[in-house]
Protein backbone atom coordinates (compact mmCIF):
# COMPACT_ATOMS: atom_id res chain seq x y z
CA UNK A 1 0.00 0.00 0.00
CA UNK A 2 2.68 2.77 0.83
CA UNK A 3 4.68 1.91 -2.39
CA UNK A 4 1.57 2.74 -4.29
CA UNK A 5 0.76 5.50 -2.47
CA UNK A 6 4.47 6.68 -2.81
CA UNK A 7 3.86 6.26 -6.48
CA UNK A 8 0.40 7.99 -6.94
CA UNK A 9 1.85 11.23 -5.01
CA UNK A 10 4.60 11.88 -7.27
CA UNK A 11 2.37 11.55 -10.04
CA UNK A 12 -0.27 13.89 -8.00
CA UNK A 13 2.84 16.64 -7.89
CA UNK A 14 4.18 16.32 -11.22
CA UNK A 15 0.17 16.90 -12.42
CA UNK A 16 0.50 19.74 -9.88
CA UNK A 17 3.43 21.14 -11.44
CA UNK A 18 2.05 21.12 -15.01
CA UNK A 19 -1.07 22.66 -14.00
CA UNK A 20 0.57 25.44 -12.03
CA UNK A 21 2.86 26.28 -15.42
CA UNK A 22 -0.31 26.23 -17.61
CA UNK A 23 -1.82 28.61 -15.21
CA UNK A 24 0.84 31.05 -15.05
CA UNK A 25 2.22 29.76 -12.52
CA UNK A 26 3.19 30.42 -8.76
CA UNK A 27 6.45 31.72 -6.75
CA UNK A 28 7.48 30.93 -3.26
CA UNK A 29 5.34 33.12 -1.69
CA UNK A 30 2.31 31.37 -1.50
CA UNK A 31 0.71 33.48 -5.11
CA UNK A 32 -0.32 31.96 -8.51
CA UNK A 33 -1.51 34.74 -11.29
CA UNK A 34 -3.85 32.89 -13.75
CA UNK A 35 -3.91 33.85 -17.22
CA UNK A 36 -6.32 36.46 -18.70
CA UNK A 37 -9.20 34.48 -20.06
CA UNK A 38 -7.89 31.09 -19.18
CA UNK A 39 -9.75 27.93 -17.93
CA UNK A 40 -10.09 27.86 -14.17
CA UNK A 41 -10.89 24.41 -13.90
CA UNK A 42 -8.79 22.04 -11.39
CA UNK A 43 -6.44 19.34 -12.99
CA UNK A 44 -7.66 15.70 -11.79
CA UNK A 45 -4.95 13.86 -10.44
CA UNK A 46 -4.25 10.48 -9.98
CA UNK A 47 -6.38 8.84 -7.06
CA UNK A 48 -3.89 8.77 -3.80
CA UNK A 49 -6.28 6.31 -2.23
CA UNK A 50 -8.67 3.01 -3.10
CA UNK A 51 -10.99 3.94 -0.07
CA UNK A 52 -14.45 4.71 -0.84
CA UNK A 53 -15.31 8.05 0.20
CA UNK A 54 -18.75 10.40 0.09
CA UNK A 55 -19.10 13.91 0.78
CA UNK A 56 -21.88 15.98 2.70
CA UNK A 57 -22.10 19.64 1.91
CA UNK A 58 -23.99 22.43 2.89
CA UNK A 59 -24.19 24.69 -0.93
CA UNK A 60 -23.97 23.50 -4.27
CA UNK A 61 -21.22 22.05 -5.37
CA UNK A 62 -20.05 24.55 -7.68
CA UNK A 63 -20.70 27.30 -5.54
CA UNK A 64 -17.41 29.05 -6.17
CA UNK A 65 -17.07 28.90 -2.92
CA UNK A 66 -17.18 27.11 0.27
CA UNK A 67 -18.30 23.56 -1.26
CA UNK A 68 -16.12 24.07 -4.67
CA UNK A 69 -12.97 24.27 -2.23
CA UNK A 70 -13.81 20.54 -0.96
CA UNK A 71 -14.58 19.50 -4.36
CA UNK A 72 -11.93 21.16 -5.95
CA UNK A 73 -9.23 19.60 -3.48
CA UNK A 74 -10.88 16.03 -3.86
CA UNK A 75 -10.44 16.03 -7.72
CA UNK A 76 -6.46 17.27 -7.32
CA UNK A 77 -6.11 13.82 -5.13
CA UNK A 78 -7.98 11.81 -8.05
CA UNK A 79 -10.78 11.23 -5.59
CA UNK A 80 -14.77 11.09 -7.04
CA UNK A 81 -16.66 11.45 -4.02
CA UNK A 82 -20.18 10.83 -3.71
CA UNK A 83 -21.49 13.50 -2.42
CA UNK A 84 -24.63 14.79 -1.22
CA UNK A 85 -24.51 18.85 -1.40
CA UNK A 86 -27.12 21.65 -0.72
CA UNK A 87 -28.24 19.91 2.69
CA UNK A 88 -28.20 23.51 4.64
CA UNK A 89 -30.95 21.96 6.53
CA UNK A 90 -28.68 20.20 9.56
CA UNK A 91 -31.31 17.16 9.81
CA UNK A 92 -30.83 16.78 6.28
CA UNK A 93 -26.99 16.49 6.61
CA UNK A 94 -27.55 14.26 9.07
CA UNK A 95 -29.23 11.68 7.56
CA UNK A 96 -26.94 11.48 4.78
CA UNK A 97 -23.73 11.18 6.77
CA UNK A 98 -25.42 8.07 9.14
CA UNK A 99 -26.52 6.94 5.55
CA UNK A 100 -23.15 6.44 4.08
CA UNK A 101 -21.66 5.31 7.37
CA UNK A 102 -24.01 2.85 7.16
CA UNK A 103 -23.62 1.96 3.60
CA UNK A 104 -19.80 1.04 4.09
CA UNK A 105 -18.14 4.09 3.03
CA UNK A 106 -14.67 4.23 4.30
CA UNK A 107 -14.48 8.19 4.48
CA UNK A 108 -17.31 10.49 5.19
CA UNK A 109 -16.20 14.23 4.71
CA UNK A 110 -18.97 16.23 6.71
CA UNK A 111 -18.13 19.49 5.79
CA UNK A 112 -20.19 22.44 7.33
CA UNK A 113 -19.62 23.64 10.92
CA UNK A 114 -23.11 23.21 11.25
CA UNK A 115 -22.82 19.21 11.56
CA UNK A 116 -20.70 19.08 14.34
CA UNK A 117 -23.73 18.37 16.69
CA UNK A 118 -24.64 15.73 14.40
CA UNK A 119 -21.25 14.13 14.22
CA UNK A 120 -20.97 13.97 18.11
CA UNK A 121 -24.00 11.69 18.18
CA UNK A 122 -23.50 9.43 14.52
CA UNK A 123 -19.15 8.42 14.86
CA UNK A 124 -19.63 6.77 18.29
CA UNK A 125 -22.28 4.20 16.72
CA UNK A 126 -19.76 3.89 13.30
CA UNK A 127 -16.52 2.99 15.13
CA UNK A 128 -15.01 1.57 11.82
CA UNK A 129 -15.85 4.50 9.67
CA UNK A 130 -13.56 8.01 9.96
CA UNK A 131 -15.57 10.95 9.74
CA UNK A 132 -13.41 14.06 8.26
CA UNK A 133 -14.96 17.72 9.64
CA UNK A 134 -14.52 21.10 9.09
CA UNK A 135 -14.25 23.75 9.40
CA UNK A 136 -13.79 23.28 13.45
CA UNK A 137 -10.42 22.70 15.39
CA UNK A 138 -12.13 20.41 17.61
CA UNK A 139 -12.33 16.98 17.24
CA UNK A 140 -14.86 16.30 19.84
CA UNK A 141 -12.95 14.25 21.55
CA UNK A 142 -13.83 11.08 19.37
CA UNK A 143 -11.22 8.75 18.19
CA UNK A 144 -12.60 8.05 14.34
CA UNK A 145 -12.98 12.03 13.75
CA UNK A 146 -10.61 14.12 11.98
CA UNK A 147 -10.97 18.04 11.86
CA UNK A 148 -9.64 20.84 9.70
CA UNK A 149 -9.61 24.62 9.54
CA UNK A 150 -8.74 27.31 7.63
CA UNK A 151 -6.40 30.02 9.25
CA UNK A 152 -8.82 32.16 6.58
CA UNK A 153 -7.54 35.88 8.99
CA UNK A 154 -4.24 35.47 6.87
CA UNK A 155 -5.01 35.63 2.99
CA UNK A 156 -7.75 38.01 4.80
CA UNK A 157 -4.77 39.96 5.56
CA UNK A 158 -3.23 39.64 1.94
CA UNK A 159 -6.25 40.66 0.54
CA UNK A 160 -6.59 43.63 2.95
CA UNK A 161 -3.28 45.26 2.19
CA UNK A 162 -4.13 45.02 -1.75
CA UNK A 163 -7.35 46.24 -1.29
CA UNK A 164 -6.71 49.29 1.30
CA UNK A 165 -3.73 50.57 -1.37
CA UNK A 166 -6.76 50.47 -3.90
CA UNK A 167 -9.01 51.83 -2.60
CA UNK A 168 -7.44 54.57 -0.90
CA UNK A 169 -9.51 57.12 0.52
CA UNK A 170 -12.70 55.46 -1.01
CA UNK A 171 -13.37 52.81 1.88
CA UNK A 172 -14.18 49.03 1.06
CA UNK A 173 -17.26 47.57 2.02
CA UNK A 174 -17.58 43.84 3.00
CA UNK A 175 -20.55 41.22 2.86
CA UNK A 176 -20.31 38.42 5.82
CA UNK A 177 -22.52 36.15 5.82
CA UNK A 178 -23.04 34.58 9.99
CA UNK A 179 -20.58 36.15 12.07
CA UNK A 180 -18.81 32.57 12.94
CA UNK A 181 -16.02 30.44 11.68
CA UNK A 182 -13.91 31.29 8.84
CA UNK A 183 -16.04 34.18 7.33
CA UNK A 184 -15.67 35.86 10.70
CA UNK A 185 -11.14 35.15 10.78
CA UNK A 186 -11.29 35.92 6.85
CA UNK A 187 -12.66 39.27 7.57
CA UNK A 188 -11.00 40.62 11.21
CA UNK A 189 -7.80 39.63 8.82
CA UNK A 190 -8.80 41.92 6.06
CA UNK A 191 -9.68 44.79 7.89
CA UNK A 192 -6.51 44.75 9.71
CA UNK A 193 -4.94 44.08 6.34
CA UNK A 194 -6.53 47.30 5.18
CA UNK A 195 -5.77 49.05 7.93
CA UNK A 196 -2.10 48.52 8.18
CA UNK A 197 -2.24 51.05 4.65
CA UNK A 198 -4.37 53.68 6.10
CA UNK A 199 -7.81 51.93 4.92
CA UNK A 200 -10.65 51.24 6.42
CA UNK A 201 -13.62 49.02 5.99
CA UNK A 202 -17.12 49.03 6.51
CA UNK A 203 -18.36 45.68 7.64
CA UNK A 204 -21.89 44.00 7.40
CA UNK A 205 -23.40 40.74 8.70
CA UNK A 206 -26.47 39.27 6.83
CA UNK A 207 -27.02 36.47 9.36
CA UNK A 208 -27.11 34.26 6.65
CA UNK A 209 -24.73 32.13 4.47
CA UNK A 210 -27.12 31.19 1.77
CA UNK A 211 -29.47 34.13 1.22
CA UNK A 212 -28.41 35.37 -2.33
CA UNK A 213 -30.42 38.07 -1.79
CA UNK A 214 -29.90 39.60 1.35
CA UNK A 215 -26.08 39.68 0.53
CA UNK A 216 -27.12 41.42 -2.98
CA UNK A 217 -29.15 44.21 -0.78
CA UNK A 218 -26.19 44.80 1.41
CA UNK A 219 -23.65 45.12 -0.97
CA UNK A 220 -25.59 47.32 -2.58
CA UNK A 221 -26.39 49.98 0.19
CA UNK A 222 -22.12 49.66 0.66
CA UNK A 223 -22.43 50.90 -3.37
CA UNK A 224 -24.60 53.53 -2.72
CA UNK A 225 -22.47 54.64 0.42
CA UNK A 226 -19.94 54.95 -2.22
CA UNK A 227 -17.38 52.50 -1.44
CA UNK A 228 -14.21 52.16 -3.98
CA UNK A 229 -13.78 48.12 -3.10
CA UNK A 230 -15.92 44.86 -2.07
CA UNK A 231 -15.52 41.54 -0.62
CA UNK A 232 -17.47 38.89 0.94
CA UNK A 233 -17.54 35.09 1.48
CA UNK A 234 -19.62 32.35 1.85
CA UNK A 235 -21.77 30.67 -1.13
CA UNK A 236 -24.21 33.90 -0.78
CA UNK A 237 -20.90 35.80 -1.86
CA UNK A 238 -22.64 35.72 -5.64
CA UNK A 239 -25.26 38.42 -4.88
CA UNK A 240 -22.28 40.98 -3.65
CA UNK A 241 -20.25 40.14 -6.77
CA UNK A 242 -22.83 40.89 -8.97
CA UNK A 243 -23.42 44.28 -7.44
CA UNK A 244 -19.65 44.29 -7.84
CA UNK A 245 -19.49 43.96 -11.32
CA UNK A 246 -23.03 46.20 -11.80
CA UNK A 247 -20.97 49.42 -10.51
CA UNK A 248 -17.73 48.51 -11.77
CA UNK A 249 -16.42 48.08 -8.36
CA UNK A 250 -13.21 45.39 -7.91
CA UNK A 251 -13.79 42.42 -5.65
CA UNK A 252 -12.11 40.48 -4.02
CA UNK A 253 -12.85 36.20 -3.32
CA UNK A 254 -12.32 33.97 -0.75
CA UNK A 255 -12.81 30.23 -0.36
CA UNK A 256 -12.44 29.54 -4.02
CA UNK A 257 -11.70 31.88 -7.07
CA UNK A 258 -14.47 33.91 -7.79
CA UNK A 259 -12.94 34.98 -11.12
CA UNK A 260 -15.59 32.73 -12.63
CA UNK A 261 -18.35 35.11 -11.02
CA UNK A 262 -16.59 37.94 -12.18
CA UNK A 263 -13.70 37.85 -14.55
CA UNK A 264 -12.63 41.34 -14.81
CA UNK A 265 -12.90 42.90 -11.51
CA UNK A 266 -11.76 39.88 -9.41
CA UNK A 267 -8.63 40.88 -8.25
CA UNK A 268 -7.13 38.24 -5.82
CA UNK A 269 -9.11 35.37 -4.41
CA UNK A 270 -7.49 33.18 -1.66
CA UNK A 271 -8.16 29.64 -2.52
CA UNK A 272 -8.67 26.81 0.17
CA UNK A 273 -6.55 24.02 -0.59
CA UNK A 274 -8.20 21.50 1.68
CA UNK A 275 -5.87 18.96 -0.23
CA UNK A 276 -2.75 19.87 1.76
CA UNK A 277 -4.16 18.13 4.72
CA UNK A 278 -6.43 15.34 3.16
CA UNK A 279 -3.74 13.63 2.14
CA UNK A 280 -2.37 13.52 5.28
CA UNK A 281 -5.42 12.13 6.84
CA UNK A 282 -5.89 9.55 4.35
CA UNK A 283 -2.30 8.29 5.16
CA UNK A 284 -3.45 8.27 8.95
CA UNK A 285 -6.83 6.48 7.68
CA UNK A 286 -4.98 3.97 5.47
CA UNK A 287 -2.34 3.30 8.74
CA UNK A 288 -5.12 2.49 10.79
CA UNK A 289 -5.61 5.86 12.68
CA UNK A 290 -9.07 7.05 11.59
CA UNK A 291 -9.14 10.50 13.65
CA UNK A 292 -8.30 12.31 16.64
CA UNK A 293 -6.19 15.27 15.67
CA UNK A 294 -7.28 18.41 14.08
CA UNK A 295 -5.25 20.17 10.83
CA UNK A 296 -4.98 23.99 9.66
CA UNK A 297 -4.39 24.94 6.60
CA UNK A 298 -2.18 28.08 6.30
CA UNK A 299 -0.09 30.73 4.07
CA UNK A 300 2.86 28.39 4.72
CA UNK A 301 1.86 24.59 4.04
CA UNK A 302 0.42 25.66 0.82
CA UNK A 303 -2.77 24.93 2.07
CA UNK A 304 -4.23 28.96 1.49
CA UNK A 305 -3.37 30.19 -1.76
CA UNK A 306 -3.28 33.68 -2.79
CA UNK A 307 -4.29 33.47 -6.55
CA UNK A 308 -4.14 37.01 -8.96
CA UNK A 309 -6.26 37.29 -11.72
CA UNK A 310 -4.45 37.52 -15.21
CA UNK A 311 -7.07 39.99 -16.57
CA UNK A 312 -7.25 42.90 -13.77
CA UNK A 313 -4.43 45.58 -14.62
CA UNK A 314 -2.89 45.25 -10.63
CA UNK A 315 0.04 47.83 -9.92
CA UNK A 316 3.11 45.95 -10.14
CA UNK A 317 4.33 47.71 -6.55
CA UNK A 318 1.03 46.74 -4.89
CA UNK A 319 1.51 42.67 -5.88
CA UNK A 320 4.93 43.93 -4.31
CA UNK A 321 3.17 44.62 -1.27
CA UNK A 322 1.33 41.64 -0.74
CA UNK A 323 3.80 38.92 -1.65
CA UNK A 324 6.03 40.68 0.74
CA UNK A 325 3.07 40.77 3.42
CA UNK A 326 2.57 36.84 2.26
CA UNK A 327 6.20 36.35 3.16
CA UNK A 328 6.06 38.35 6.72
CA UNK A 329 3.27 36.48 7.56
CA UNK A 330 4.82 32.81 7.42
CA UNK A 331 7.93 34.27 8.81
CA UNK A 332 5.68 35.09 11.57
CA UNK A 333 6.19 39.44 11.77
CA UNK A 334 2.53 40.01 10.55
CA UNK A 335 -0.01 39.44 13.44
CA UNK A 336 -3.02 38.73 11.79
CA UNK A 337 -5.57 37.84 14.35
Amino acid sequence: MQSKRIIKMFAMLFALTLTAAACGGGDATGTATSECGSDLAVAKGDSVTDLTVALVAPSAQDDVAFTQSMVDSLTRLGIEPQITDGTFVVEEAAAAIRGYAEDGINIVIAHGTQYGGSLAEIAPDFPETSFIWGTSADTQGIPNVFAYFPEADQGGYVNGVIAGNIAGDGGIGVVGPVEAGDAVAYIEGFTKGAESVGSSTSVVYTGSFSDVALATTTAEAHAANGVAVLTGTSQSAVGAVNVATANDLPWFGTQSNTEEWSSDLTVASQVYRWDVVLSDMITQIEGGTLGGEAMAVTLENGGLVMEFNGCFDLDSSIKSDAEAAIADIIAGNIATK
